[in-house]
């Protein structure tokens, strides 16, 4: 959430970001009217206290005296501050919880280079890489695919889980496991740390990096304990400092996180997102940067290189877009996206998401760094590496023959063991 100080001091700024984003100043105007009641109302609480403590010192001046009947009527007047700050003390948390709770709803100011927009329609062309695959051939899309080679056992996993559940097996499970290591040592040679991270979080931790209130409907979550399965590691990954005080030192953190991850993924969905393009648990090599506010811009594009580099050496064709104000969410101050072309289902469609949240997260999670001149909120970035089934669908459709065989990138040939095909399995 955005710090106090923007409500206080930037309102402008505040209003101007929301008529940006299309959104109305109602939860804007709504921060900064409950702030001031909560300042107010612990202002009169405090002064009451003053006032209770002076009378106090009443109450022994007049039993030293020998006045006791001073004594309790200051006694009664005590006893009244009391029930009084106990009312404006109850104000105070209410106040201070419902501005909070709305505040936690406003979203992260924009960075100046997002473009306006109201939908994906306007998000703007960064860059283009690699060559667009002429088949020669009609293309077929992934399912066709998996299909007749046997690789995904989409019944079965229907049939023991539910679906979009799924059993990846023979050489796309050996080639999935060689996209795990291959996109890791990859980040790691970059001075990454690896981290396998809890696959469940408590809710607390979680309002701590997204709004519940828009990821609730697409996260699992697991009864009677009151957690929610991860739907990126990502979440666990930044929550990991929750509530500590970061030595500058330590600073910048650069974590690359392998994990499962389980979405629910409701609503209805097209032709192209059947097969393993939109499921319930996919494996995600994840890249996430705490650091000093003044290098987060540069993280965000070390980010994007990291993403882009990675995909070059899988020689894959793909764009990278800006994503714009009607396409963000509540989060990232500025978001790219890489999409892969899929020549199956003839058009671009998102693998990577490459995401700056400056402090937002940081406020949330109360997640602190040390300085000269007190503790000050980290910004936090995060970026996918790989989402493995989608990585796989854009290898199955750009590398397919005519027959259906389908070419392994050059990269990860040594981690197939030589293998230059996906054999079918029989």
């Amino acid at each position: 959430m955005l710090d106090m100080s923007m409500f206080r001091e930037h309102t402008d700024v505040l209003r101007a970001d929301h008529d940006k984003r299309d959104m109305p100043h109602d939860n804007i105007d709504a921060v900064i009217h409950l702030d001031e009641e909560w300042r107010q109302t612990r202002y009169n609480a405090d002064q009451l206290r003053k006032k209770r403590n002076e009378a106090a010192r009443g109450i022994a001046k007049a039993k030293k005296s020998g006045d006791s009947a001073a004594a309790d009527a200051i006694m009664a007047e005590v006893a009244s501050f009391g029930k009084e700050i106990d009312a404006l003390s109850e104000k105070v948390d209410a106040y201070l919880a419902e501005r909070d709770a709305i505040r936690m709803r406003v979203p992260n100011v924009l960075h100046e280079s997002v473009p306006v927009g109201e939908d994906d329609k306007k998000n703007t062309l960064h860059s283009m890489h690699g060559e667009k695959p002429n088949l020669g051939f009609d293309a077929r899309n992934h399912n066709d695919l998996i299909e007749m080679n046997n690789w995904v056992d989409l019944p079965r996993g229907a049939k023991v889980t539910g679906s979009r559940f799924y059993f990846l097996q023979g050489d796309l499970a050996r080639l999935e496991m060689a996209l795990q290591n291959y996109s890791a040592n990859f980040l790691m040679e970059r001075g990454y740390t690896l981290v396998q991270p809890p696959l469940m979080m408590n809710r607390e931790a979680y309002e701590g990096v997204t709004d519940l209130g828009d990821f609730e409907t697409v996260m699992y979550g697991v009864e009677p304990d009151k957690y929610y399965l991860i739907a990126t590691s990502e979440h666990p990954l930044t929550a990991m400092r929750m509530d500590e005080i970061i030595e500058p030192a330590e600073l910048p953190i650069k974590l690359v996180g392998v994990s499962s991850c389980f979405r629910r993924e409701v609503g209805a969905h097209g032709l192209s997102d059947r097969g393993i393009w939109r499921v319930h648990q996919f494996t995600k090599i994840e890249q996430i940067v705490i650091c000093k506010p003044d290098d987060s811009w540069n993280h965000h594009e070390e980010l994007l290189t990291n993403a882009v580099e990675l995909w070059d050496s899988l020689g894959l064709h793909y764009r990278v877009v800006n994503i714009c104000t009607g396409d963000m969410g509540t989060v990232a101050s500025k978001k790219y996206d890489l999409e892969a072309w899929l020549p199956g289902a003839g058009d671009y469609k998102e693998v990577v998401s490459c995401s700056n949240c400056t402090d937002y997260q940081a406020n949330r999670l109360r997640m602190r760094y040390r300085t000269a001149k007190g503790n000050s909120a980290v910004h936090t970035l995060n970026s996918t590496a790989v989402a493995t089934s989608r990585a796989l669908v854009a290898i199955l459709e750009q590398y397919q023959n005519e027959d259906g065989i389908v070419r392994i990138p050059d990269v990860l040939i040594p981690l197939m063991g030589g293998q230059t095909v996906l054999n079918p399995l029989s």
